[in-house]
């Protein structure tokens, strides 16, 4: 059983990852490759991936003996280089401890390279940032558009839910047969990949907790709990099958899913301000119909509503611009 321990103020640093991270989500791909299972769904995405991956990757499984990655892998930045540069100013002590863990009960000695990466050798550093810029650039990198489209869905699909129905229910809805009572937030499960085992119970203590979805990973969510930061939890979203080119959806598509057509059309005109008789003429719906869709835009976060005389001004807000982007053709 896993067990996250709430306290009030942790239920208001609750917070949704603006963009996928790169790294973690290499590392959801590759605790994939590394499963058994998958059977029909992923075997053939696998094979097809073990055979592209470049020789300079292999120092990653090598770090990964028995699918146990050091935790100092664990990093969430915006951007590869800046996740890569993470990693490299991790505290040698981490290092030292997170390697010693996961080669204690592998019956193979660590390589030669591992162990100049235990004692901070430079060289190792520059081998191990090679093969996850080259296994990012293989895995990730042909389809990181649609992972990028997918984060946006998601991002709008949990925003929505936690304005309509509260943080709580939100959290339970992203761990199905998860339940929260009583400031805990537990779910029945395997031991995720790291070797925390079946049992673990985390007491945020005011850390609050950072969300963030993977669509190269079908299991249990993964905890990563740095002492002097919060929890962030990594759990699998989108369409739970391999991601190919062929199943990238167009932004709009995938919006109109999430927030329902006319929202959606809401949230396009909303480029410029309107009104609630505004954007009912314009959508050819009633005033209490635009005025429901734009109280539930504004309640997560994608628009604002202003008196302007005896009428309202609805308008945009960045969050809003943000998830419509794709659309308006601007990155």
């Amino acid at each position: 059983m896993i067990r996250i321990h709430f306290t009030a103020e942790d239920f208001a640093r609750v917070r949704f990852t603006a963009r996928p991270a790169p790294l973690q989500e290499l590392n959801a791909a590759f605790m994939t490759m590394l499963r058994p299972d998958g059977g029909p769904l992923f075997g053939r995405w696998r094979g097809r991936l073990l055979r592209a991956l470049p020789p300079a990757v292999e120092p990653l499984g090598e770090l990964v003996p028995a699918g146990r990655a050091p935790r100092f892998l664990d990093v969430f930045g915006d951007t590869l280089e800046e996740a890569l540069d993470t990693v490299r100013a991790s505290r040698p002590e981490v290092v030292r401890a997170e390697i010693e863990r996961v080669y204690a009960t592998h019956p193979a000695p660590a390589p030669p390279w591992v162990r100049d990466l235990h004692r901070g050798d430079a060289a190792a550093w520059q081998v191990l940032r090679r093969a996850q810029h080259a296994a990012f650039e293989t895995v990730v990198r042909p389809v990181w558009e649609q992972v990028r489209d997918l984060h946006q869905r998601e991002f709008a699909r949990h925003a929505l839910a936690s304005a309509e129905h509260g943080v709580g229910a939100a959290l339970t809805a992203l761990v199905p047969g998860s339940r929260l009572r009583d400031g805990v937030w537990e779910w029945q499960g395997p031991g995720a990949p790291g070797g925390f085992g079946e049992d673990r119970d985390v007491r945020l203590r005011g850390r609050g907790v950072v969300l963030l979805p993977t669509f190269h990973w079908t299991g249990q969510p993964l905890l990563a709990d740095a002492p002097d930061g919060p929890l962030h939890l990594t759990y699998a979203a989108g369409p739970g099958l391999p991601l190919t080119h062929a199943q990238a959806p167009g932004t709009e598509d995938a919006l109109a899913a999430v927030l329902g057509r006319t929202r959606l059309d809401v949230l396009l005109l909303l480029g410029e301000g309107h009104t609630t008789s505004g954007l009912a003429r314009r959508l050819r719906v009633s005033n209490a119909t635009a005025s429901a869709h734009a109280a539930a835009l504004r309640g997560a976060g994608l628009i604002t509503t202003v008196r302007a005389g005896k009428s309202v001004l609805h308008a945009r807000t960045a969050l809003g611009t943000l998830l419509v982007r794709r659309h308006d053709g601007t990155r």
